[in-house]
């Protein structure tokens, strides 16, 4: 069988493993790249184009950056020039038409970071952790325009332990994501594998995630605090105010159970950890980030700080 000619779309690292994948196996010949338009990062805030762009030039790949493929007829053109039969999509980051979808022979197959139905959107990963998920894993679906609605290809699942962040489930599922393609994309399109429709009365929405979200409610119970600390680990953070300054928190750990101080008062100071009331249970903190430092152990942030039992976060 010939190979399988791939238009892919894709923007940020996540979907460089895919792209990887597809670029190391045999079955597939990826005939152009289609990402996100250059963006001004880091303190001096220089356009830097995407990391799969960055990978597609290295390979001397066909890579271009509309703005925005539902508004530029040009860019589109250019795609249907290339003659791709299959469009793998990855964390594009734009909506894609109908009739982009079908314009390709197996149409559009899409990577997506949760087992749908759950967690269809924006933040599925992020999501997954802070709602206390004790599983995840990789989608294959065949798109449509519904967001996150089409029919599944294939899934790979993975456990979520207590400990782990966001970053650590994300490099997991970009590995599974790109097997994805390595085995359920080459069964698709070569007859073997039949899409299955997904349950829409098991449907939830990851919703992107907001900047308020990031400060602490200590109402919330410990475990719920820890959840945000390890889903927005990329972004945005999660902080809480100390003597009116931000307090960003890095490592913790729940401890369920009753408690009797008020939500943010401290109730212990430990060599290594500091306890805080929540609305349920208690949250030791064990990494933390002062307003204009560096990430630093709580051992080390008491060496400045004298802090005391009943004092409070979050004012």
């Amino acid at each position: 069988m010939s190979k399988v000619r791939v238009c892919f779309l894709g923007t940020p690292e996540f979907a460089v493993t895919s792209l990887q994948a597809l670029l190391r196996d045999e079955h597939f010949e990826v005939v152009g790249v289609v990402t996100q338009p250059d963006r001004p990062a880091g303190r001096k805030l220089q356009l830097t184009p995407s990391p799969v762009k960055v990978l597609a030039q290295e390979h001397n790949l066909k890579v271009i950056s509309p703005e925005s493929l539902k508004a530029d007829a040009a860019a589109v053109a250019e795609i249907a020039s290339w003659g791709a039969e299959v469009g793998v999509v990855v964390a594009f980051g734009q909506i894609l038409t109908q009739s982009f979808l079908d314009s390709f022979r197996f149409g559009c197959v899409n990577v997506h970071g949760s087992v749908l139905p759950r967690w269809r959107g924006a933040a599925p990963i992020q999501r997954a952790i802070e709602a206390g998920d004790l599983e995840s894993g990789v989608t294959l679906q065949k798109m449509v325009k519904k967001l996150d609605a089409g029919d599944i290809i294939g899934i790979r699942r993975v456990k979520i332990t207590p400990e782990m962040n966001a970053l650590e489930l994300h490099d997991k599922l970009a590995e599974l994501g790109a097997d994805l393609l390595r085995v359920e994309l080459m069964d698709y399109v070569r007859g073997n594998l039949a899409p299955t429709p997904q349950d829409e009365s098991q449907v939830t929405i990851a919703k992107k995630i907001e900047k308020h979200e990031s400060q602490v409610d200590w109402n919330l119970s410990a475990k719920a605090i820890d959840g945000k600390i390890r889903g927005f680990v990329y972004g945005p953070g999660v902080f809480t105010l100390l003597q009116g300054k931000k307090l960003k928190l890095h490592k913790a750990v729940p401890v369920s159970g009753p408690v009797s101080a008020e939500p943010g008062s401290i109730t212990t100071v430990n060599a290594d950890h500091l306890s805080v009331a929540t609305g349920d249970g208690i949250l030791k903190l064990y990494e933390v980030q002062p307003e204009s430092r560096n990430r630093m152990k709580v051992a080390d942030f008491l060496k400045g700080h004298d802090l005391k039992v009943g004092d409070k976060l979050g004012v």
